[in-house]
């Protein structure tokens, strides 16, 4: 579909040249001419106070290296090949002389499985994260450490880096015979964020919990949140905090950490495994390839969510495994404790102090109620029939005991297809009250789909679109944010709650992108999508007010492009390609009976003609795309013989192929080998089209039918047609919202033009009488803007307008987020 030639008009071109589909125009001065009318006298739907918030997830080093502040990495010593095949007890530490990490009976707790045996005369030193320890010239930090020794054994501790030393060395002095706390202080004499901290004993010494804190931690609590970090969560002013994933909820074993399940290291995330004194936290493997502390646990996030004045949103499991692993655990005790647990959870969050889960809130330093009013149950389940009986007795267990908790539902983990058709339609004939859609999409598509949320039933569950995002952290990604946001504000009747997803990423561990907050050990700045959130949640309104505006025509050339093949994961051979155009005339044909000099490869892998067949044979090679013929082809079938032979998918067909990064593909086997869809790409990131389950056989040879006249496809598997659809929404660059902010009587008017021409807009206030002047904040930049550490090309820019009448034209910059904020009298 890019850089189709067609055009509509003066608006169609610039929105074509805004998906990238044509060229951006030469001159910056040109502009595109919309109109919008607001009528003040309508009421639109109501918009809660919690319509935006966060999530957040421990991916990226999210938690530990990050928002926890703790600054020695693996303190006690549990990392393990559980976590990463690379780990071991002492990674990130170094042993000078001897030492060795062991777990015997002579450990600090059960919970607590290893510890470090180091010999007299003997140091350990901790790399700590990124670069190292990172610490500030003047400022304190607290050192503590559970150590076993003789008494009058001599602890020194040291903070340095290859400069020399960072702080003055203490001595500590071990005063009983068994594990004790043992603590020191120091103050940073330089700034560095390459530190090392380093742990001598006299004696032969047992030592755990090995700790580096921060004084000078957010709001200076004994949560020990890095400041910095925190004060970003806050600046967006979240209505609400999802709480703790994602898939982390949904994987792993479901037992507890006991020796009756021999100490499961790879757990879902259990709330009870996090909370009382950090030394008797369970370890866990994390989904994303390392260890979990738990420092950072479920008090500290009702802590966080507290301060913040956000509603927690605690996700508990559902005993459906996802993220790949799709399994259904059937265990009725195990499931009824479960139950239990989520039921403790809550009297733990808002029970009296006398109650058994009240009493330990009360220890642990908050007496008063956390006032939880929402859970949700599961994340992304993949087996909708499985998960929602288990969800239905989360349910009624819920509602038996805390009727007023509202307990939430999800849809699996894509925005359409068969799982998503089925878990919406056990939730609406169970009448859930929130049902959790996902989805991670490219810019066409949240350009395309504003109106996603208009058909949805009034009177049905409401939505809680809990992640979501553009696949970027260009500007480009937040200005089709920007404009989906629109939508969610017009449907806030529907949507109710929404959150950008994921929330941080450390820059030197990143396993998944976009991400909101980038940082690293001593540095963290915003992205261009963080710059969109928080201009959205800082001037949500309290209601809607109606409004419309000019759009842009559907879209009616033709769609064009080559033709690829691709595997995933997977060892494949095609054979008997034929493309033909719409009169039954050959414009390629190949059955491999002599090379590939047809193909031009430009993805992975490995690719050779093998007994007349074309065979990709890199079983681990991803998106190994070889294409043919030409980009303006239109009106073709494409033919092909297709056989997996190996590896953990199926095989993927392309069509509309522009380049390496635009292109259509039908994706048979997908997902672990689960689904089959059309996906989209543009720019490189993809969306699907359409989605159904099923697997491919290894071995079995599939003849596979690709016709595309005009904007619409239909596919054929073994003869029989496998689904159709038609691609004719155009990806419309200029949305808008209008809201009230009742408090200051505000009218916010909020533009989006996502194209590279200024919008020049005749703005109608349909008769309200409004002040002349109207403060403006503007987000402009160039589209493939990003920002990072030293730069930070986009951020707010506030002005006044003195020009605000009934009627009255404004010029929305190009590739800018407007938000108008205009006095009524």
């Amino acid at each position: 579909m890019s850089r189709t030639r067609w055009r509509y008009g003066i608006a169609a071109t610039a929105l074509l040249a805004a998906a990238g589909l044509i060229p951006a125009p030469a001159h910056a001065e040109d502009v595109t001419d919309y109109a919008i009318t607001v009528d003040p006298a309508a009421k639109g739907a109501k918009i809660d106070d919690t319509m935006y918030g966060v999530f957040f997830e421990d991916i990226n080093r999210a938690a530990d290296g990050g928002l926890y502040a703790e600054l020695v990495q693996n303190r006690s010593f549990e990392y393990s090949t559980d976590d990463n095949k690379s780990y071991t007890p002492l990674t990130s530490w170094t042993v000078d002389g001897t030492g060795q990490v062991v777990s015997d009976d002579g450990r600090l707790n059960a919970r607590n499985r290893a510890y470090l045996s180091l010999g007299a005369g003997s140091s350990v030193t901790n790399a700590g994260y990124n670069t190292g320890v990172s610490v500030e010239e003047g400022k304190r930090y607290d050192f503590s450490v559970w150590a076993r020794a003789a008494a009058g054994t001599t602890l020194t501790v040291t903070l340095q880096d290859a400069d020399g030393s960072l702080a003055t060395a203490r001595q500590v002095a071990v005063t009983k015979s068994g594990w004790a706390k043992y603590k020191a202080t120091f103050t940073a004499t330089r700034t560095s964020s390459a530190g090392r901290l380093t742990v001598g004993s006299s004696a032969a010494t047992a030592l755990d919990m090995v700790s580096l804190f921060p004084r000078d931690t957010y709001r200076n609590e004994s949560n020990g949140l890095r400041k910095d970090l925190a004060e970003k969560i806050e600046a967006l002013h979240p209505g609400f905090v999802r709480f703790p994933g994602g898939c982390l909820v949904n994987t792993g074993s479901m037992e507890d950490y006991s020796e009756a399940s021999g100490y499961q290291r790879k757990r879902s995330y259990q709330w009870k495994d996090t909370i009382g004194p950090v030394e008797e936290r369970a370890t866990n493997s994390n989904f994303w390839g390392y260890n979990q502390s738990y420092g950072l646990g479920y008090y500290e996030y009702f802590r966080l969510s507290e301060d913040i004045g956000a509603m927690p949103l605690p996700v508990v499991p559902a005993l459906v495994t996802g993220c790949g692993q799709n399994k259904a655990v059937d265990d009725e005790a195990l499931l009824k404790r479960h139950i239990q647990d989520t039921l403790d959870l809550i009297e733990f969050a808002n029970g009296p102090v006398t109650s058994e889960w009240g009493k330990k809130r009360a220890r642990m330093g908050h007496p008063e109620p956390f006032h939880l009013t929402h859970i949700e149950v599961g994340n992304e389940e993949n087996l909708p029939e499985a998960f929602f009986a288990r969800f239905k007795e989360f349910r009624a267990a819920i509602a038996a005991k805390y009727p007023d908790i509202q307990v939430i539902s999800n849809s699996g983990p894509d925005d359409s297809g068969t799982t998503f058709d089925t878990a919406w339609q056990l939730n609406k004939d169970a009448e859930v009250d929130m049902v959790d859609e996902h989805y991670y999409n490219s810019t066409q598509w949240f350009l395309q789909n504003n109106d996603r949320y208009d058909a949805y039933d009034r009177n049905g569950p409401k939505v809680f679109l809990g992640e979501y995002a553009s696949l970027g952290n260009a500007f480009k990604n937040g200005l089709a944010e920007a404009a989906y946001m629109t939508g969610l504000e017009r449907n806030a009747d529907v949507v109710k709650l929404a959150s950008y997803a994921p929330l941080f990423a450390n820059e030197d561990y990143v396993q998944w992108r976009p991400d909101l907050i980038w940082f690293n050990n001593h540095a963290a700045w915003n992205s261009a999508n963080y710059e969109v959130q928080k201009l959205f949640m800082n001037n949500v309104g309290d209601r809607v007010v109606p409004s419309t505006a000019t759009g842009t025509p559907s879209l009616t050339g033709p769609l064009t492009g080559a033709v690829g093949l691709s595997t995933w994961a997977t060892t494949a051979a095609y054979d008997d390609v034929q493309v033909t155009d719409a009169d039954g005339n050959s414009l390629l044909s190949d059955d491999f009976s002599g090379d590939a000099s047809k193909w031009t490869h430009t993805g992975g892998g490995s690719w050779s003609v093998q007994d007349g067949q074309y065979v990709q044979t890199d079983v681990a090679a991803e998106n190994t795309m070889v294409s043919a013929g030409d980009t303006n082809w239109h009106d073709y079938d494409l033919k092909v013989k297709a056989t997996k032979k190996s590896g953990k998918e199926g095989f993927l067909v392309a069509f509309g192929v522009k380049d390496t990064g635009n292109y259509y593909w039908w994706n048979l086997g997908g997902w672990n080998n689960t689904q089959s869809a059309v996906e989209q790409a543009v720019d490189g990131g993809k969306s699907t089209l359409i989605s159904k389950a099923g697997t491919i056989e290894t071995g079995r040879t599939y003849d596979i039918d690709v016709k595309v006249r005009g904007r619409q496809v239909t596919l054929y598997l073994d003869g029989q047609e496998w689904g159709s659809f038609t691609d004719d929404k155009p990806a419309e660059p200029f949305r808008q919202v209008a809201t009230l902010d009742k408090k200051t009587g505000d009218l916010i008017v909020k533009v989006v033009n996502a194209q590279a021409t200024a919008a020049r807009t005749a703005i109608d206030l349909g008769g309200a009488k409004v002040a002349s002047k109207a403060r403006v904040t503007t987000l402009t930049a160039d589209a493939n803007a990003v920002n990072t550490e030293t730069q930070t090309p986009v951020a707010p820019v506030r002005s006044t307008f003195d020009g605000v009448a009934d009627k009255f034209t404004y010029t929305f910059p190009a590739n800018s987020v407007t938000f108008l904020r205009i006095r009524q009298k």
